[in-house]
């Protein structure tokens, strides 16, 4: 049985979310301040983590932060809060989905599970075990780790797949749709203002000048693209042809 801790001030609103978890099969912890949560949260006994925004104590975008340095569990952010910048703050700080309040519980459920579903297949898909090497940047698919000038590089699991899947296609420009469907496979159930998001923090931890990258370049009105051509010193702002629709 999965366990979720859910973090939530409002009884009303976390009893009713665990009542719809429960009935799918769920075990599920309800703290109602950030500090509890965050001890809670921080043992590492959970599967998913369900988090509220705006909590006394600690706040939820902090207890994000903490809990994706230490550990790589799906994080489901929830608030009443609409501005974007919200939005980009939690994806930023590794939440894998920001759920805007007033929401379905049955929405809820459905995404609480196709995350478990994809965390679920990452670690235990088979991908293609050649080594990638690209300069001083290594790719190691079969045991998911990176290196950089034969130092290791800490990935959360999404950016892992996200730099895999571009590096397995070099010089090919993905608009941020592809990238979102064929890397998250959440069949639209969240934002692909997340793939900007993962592609803004592998480019803080591989690139040696983020603002002019090497590897991961956006093409301006199509995508992005991973570049193995080293020796073109490609600073990564390339116009091609629009591929929005």
């Amino acid at each position: 049985m999965k366990k979720i801790l859910l973090v939530e001030d409002d009884a009303a609103i976390a009893e009713l979310e665990r009542d719809y978890l429960e009935a799918d099969g769920f075990a599920v912890d309800i703290s109602a301040d950030g500090d509890a949560g965050k001890r809670l949260a921080m043992t590492g006994d959970y599967d998913l983590l369900l988090l509220d925004v705006m909590l006394p104590g600690t706040d939820g975008f902090a207890i994000c932060r903490d809990v994706r340095k230490a550990y790589d569990i799906p994080i489901l952010m929830v608030s009443a809060r609409l501005e974007d910048v919200d939005k980009i703050r939690a994806l930023g700080l590794g939440a894998d989905d920001y759920i805007i309040k007033p929401f379905s519980p049955s929405e809820l459920v459905a995404r609480v599970k196709a995350h478990l579903a994809r965390y679920e297949r990452l670690k235990g898909s088979t991908v293609d075990p050649a080594v990638l090497r690209f300069d001083a940047l290594e790719i190691q698919p079969q045991t998911r780790r990176v290196f950089l000038g034969g130092n290791e590089v800490i990935l959360a699991a999404r950016e892992f797949d996200l730099l895999l899947f571009l590096a397995q296609h070099p010089q090919v420009v993905f608009s941020k749709e592809t990238l979102y469907d064929r890397v998250w496979e959440l069949d639209a159930m969240g934002s692909t203002a997340t793939v900007s998001v993962h592609i803004n923090r592998l480019r803080e931890k591989i690139e040696r000048d983020p603002a002019h990258p090497q590897w991961l370049q956006t093409v301006w009105g199509a995508g992005y693209r991973f570049n193995d051509e080293m020796s073109k010193g490609d600073e990564g702002m390339t116009a091609l042809p629009s591929e929005r629709q």
